[in-house]
């Protein structure tokens, strides 16, 4: 016996991160009822997204790296911990 109508409908919709003005056409199973004319003159339904690619840290090399390293040496220090 097969199960018919188990799987979420999907559809194209635009990804937007306001925040960099960066847009990218993806399947979906979101809705939305806001739309936006895509490069292909077609009509998609949009899905803010507050970070993508564009505005990430990771991919804008604007990522900080925490330095760890006083906080291991502070808690050997406190406990006369050799390493």
């Amino acid at each position: 016996m097969a199960k018919v109508d188990i799987h979420p409908k999907t559809q194209l919709v635009i990804f937007y991160d306001a925040s960099a003005d960066f847009k990218f056409l993806a399947s979906s199973t979101k809705f939305s009822n806001e739309t936006m004319e895509w490069e292909d003159g077609n009509t998609y339904p949009v899905i803010r997204v507050d970070t993508s690619s564009a505005s990430h840290p990771f991919f804008t090399g604007k990522q900080r790296n925490v330095d760890i390293g006083g906080r291991v040496d502070k808690f050997n220090r406190k406990y006369n911990l050799k390493n």
